[in-house]
């Protein structure tokens, strides 16, 4: 049996001053196909162990339909660790934030109805379904049972967002009653306030943070005065928001930092190893003052790109790593181009124009009322009889894009990130607002947020009613696209392709010639696409193409400017930080 603990100054194992260097795998994030080859290519960078969180509302995105299979198997996902011989740092919040939509906390956990992260009788109760369902897979996977599991952590920089000890202390008492062992952890920014409000006395508290590693471990031991220093979010890059820029960190800079968090005898996790992809809708969000939702592609600027590829970053990462612990001689190959070729897209209809299913009501509803978890909800309502024109205002934010029609003619949108309140109307008889979510806040006080349309807008300063709320599942809609051609009419038109491979193989979708929407390969669902960029390609896993005939369905919201789908050697970002 081996024994993993903490000692004085060190992780001990089987009794042995022991070193974690880690690397960040988000499983939700990687083709399961592929999660083997990331692990691998982990070991090869000399990292011993993979750190994952756990995505709650990947596994339950509705309330008692718990999934661990697939894309969710969490289970093979460690016993592949294992097999790599490597050792693995589980998080499960219930909070992640991790940039995906909500901090990965179900929508049905509503905010409007019990305290989120708090010792909230009402959240506790859900908590303890999800925790308890997630230790059932990690418990039997604990290091001392021959498993990969060495540590597990409570919450999630907590001392962020507040300071409720008795929430920390319950979710410990779970942890340990669900036959969780190993030791237990938090982690925090380094300030003072942080780590004092986000960890308990008996929970080794560990930093978050991606440059001055030095100043920020001495800030760490004031609070954690014995036992291993570790930083276990080292953030060697950054995530991306539509209309942004691609963000990197210096190669040189990174390794630096790196070797200065070593040399002073820390553990260290990268976050990102690999970032992977926020396929279909899991995109988060910031709002820090401005609503800023996250582009599809999680590549992070990580020492993996988005396509499993080694970086600069890597061998930089890599070259630091051997200074102080063995890496193995093999090396990950060089990325090759990925294959190209460009064929024409042909329009199939409509899509938007899905008949309405629920009787009008004087106020729209939001996605939350409806149980909507797809992107798009319609709103229709009839003007007053004679009306000529006039402005629009809505009293609350619009959550988060509208595009709003009169009779069928698009007059122009409502947006979130531009702090938008008012439209003018053209005289008309009918009023369609097409409302898209465009990622739900993963970080701070905006957790749990409803979204769509959240009040009864005012025409004119007087409330309009008579509202119908149509859903409208992107994913189902897709699947339904016809073959052929259909003449494209008024609204949002889908488009659809076929293209021929010699074999399967990861591809880059180029959406560079497009507006907005989104697209499938073979029925899987890519994510969303923006001509807002910085991002202009999609990431297609080998694992869902094949060799002959395959297909692509594009649901576009706006225009395609050239009806081509192509497909290019390599992603294109956007445009690169400074």
């Amino acid at each position: 049996m081996t024994t993993f603990s903490i000692g004085d100054t060190d992780f001990l194992r089987d009794g042995a001053a022991h070193r974690i260097l880690s690397g960040a795998l988000h499983y939700f994030r990687v083709h399961p196909d592929q999660w083997q080859d990331r692990i691998r290519k982990a070991r090869l960078m000399g990292l011993n162990t993979i750190e994952t969180y756990v995505a709650w509302n990947a596994h339950e995105p509705r309330r008692g339909e718990w999934d661990a299979t697939g894309w969710n198997d969490l289970g093979r996902f460690l016993d592949l660790v294992a097999a790599e011989g490597m050792d693995a740092i589980v998080r499960p919040g219930p909070y992640i934030c991790a940039e995906w939509h909500n901090g990965g906390l179900p929508t049905w956990v509503d905010a409007d109805e019990r305290t989120l992260r708090s010792s909230d009788p009402a959240y506790l109760a859900d908590v303890t379904g999800f925790l308890e369902r997630v230790y059932e897979i990690v418990e039997p996977r604990q290091i001392h049972r021959g498993g990969s599991v060495v540590l597990v952590q409570i919450e999630n920089e907590y001392g962020a967002y507040g300071s409720d000890k008795a929430y920390l202390e319950e979710l410990v008492r779970l942890t340990r009653a669900c036959g969780i062992e190993v030791p237990l952890t938090t982690v925090d920014q380094p300030t003072d306030r942080m780590l004092a409000d986000g960890s308990l006395p008996e929970l080794h508290k560990t930093g978050s943070f991606g440059s001055r590693s030095a100043e920020r471990l001495e800030t760490l031991r004031r609070h954690q005065s014995t036992g291993p220093l570790m930083c276990s979010e080292f953030w060697d890059g950054w995530f991306d928001w539509w209309g942004g820029v691609h963000h990197t960190t210096d190669v040189d800079a990174a390794a630096g930092d790196l070797d200065a968090l070593l040399a002073a005898g820390a553990s260290v996790n990268i976050y990102m190893f690999h970032g992977g992809t926020n396929f279909g809708l899991t995109n988060g969000a910031n709002h820090k003052g401005r609503y800023l939702p996250l582009v599809t592609s999680y590549d992070y600027d990580a020492p993996l790109d988005e396509a499993g590829n080694p970086t600069a970053k890597f061998f930089a990462l890599r070259d630091v790593i051997a200074k102080y612990a063995p890496v193995p001689d093999e090396v990950p190959p060089a990325a090759r181009p990925a294959p190209e070729l460009s064929v024409e897209l042909r329009p199939a209809g409509t899509w938007t124009d899905a008949a309405a299913t629920a009787p009008a009501s004087e106020k729209p509803a939001s996605f939350d009322d409806l149980g909507h978890l797809s992107a798009l909800v319609r709103y229709d309502a009839e003007l007053p009889e004679g009306f000529a024109g006039g402005i629009l205002q809505v009293d609350e934010e619009i959550r988060d894009l509208a595009w709003v029609s009169v009779d069928g003619k698009r007059v122009g949108t409502l947006a979130r990130t531009r702090h938008d309140r008012a439209i003018e109307l053209p005289a008309g008889r009918r009023l369609r607002i097409l409302v898209e979510d465009q990622g739900r806040v993963n970080y701070d006080h905006r957790l749990g947020e409803h979204k769509g349309m959240i009040t009864a807008p005012l025409l004119d300063g007087v409330a309009l009613g008579g509202w119908t709320s149509t859903p409208l599942d992107v994913a189902e809609i897709a699947a339904g696209i016809a073959v052929g051609s259909a003449a494209e009419g008024q609204g949002p038109v889908a488009y659809t392709a076929d293209f021929t491979l010699d074999a399967a193989a990861d591809l880059f979708l180029d959406t560079s010639a497009w507006s907005k929407g989104y697209a499938f390969v073979n029925g899987f669902f890519l994510g969303r696409y923006w001509r807002n960029g910085p991002q202009r390609t999609l990431f297609v896993p080998g694992s869902v193409t094949r060799a002959g005939d395959n297909r692509i369905v594009v649901l576009e919201l706006e225009n395609v400017l050239e009806p081509v789908a192509a497909f290019v050697a390599e992603a294109a970002l956007g445009d690169l930080s400074e």
